[in-house]
């Protein structure tokens, strides 16, 4: 398994294209057996992460020359915690494989 992250979409300031909402979504998967047996388990996070900026900062990056890359360090350092939710989406698809709670009746 391994994780994809992905900004989805950036909220920002017209005026000077300063960056204050990243949209970001993990995802990770796994195929287990062969062919017509195979079952593909996946679990998906979504969230987002809050940005103050200073547009006169030496290190200010305009929205047109930013990189999905950077802006996922940004997250990241932001209070996004990585090693956390690639750790849940994980967890999530072992329960998946290896339920250990069910639902419905019993007639």
């Amino acid at each position: 398994m391994a994780t994809t992250w992905t900004i989805s979409t950036l909220e920002r300031e017209l005026s000077d294209g300063g960056v204050t909402v990243a949209h970001w979504r993990a995802t990770d998967s796994e195929t287990v057996g062969e062919g017509d047996e195979a079952v593909t388990y996946s679990a998906t996070n979504y969230g987002t992460c809050g940005f103050t900026y200073d547009a006169s900062s030496s290190d200010f990056t305009p929205y047109a020359d930013l990189t999905e890359s950077q802006v996922l360090g940004w997250c990241w350092a932001n209070g996004v915690d990585k090693d956390a939710t690639e750790a849940g989406l994980t967890a999530n698809i072992n329960e998946q494989k290896n339920p250990t709670t069910g639902d419905g009746v019993p007639w």
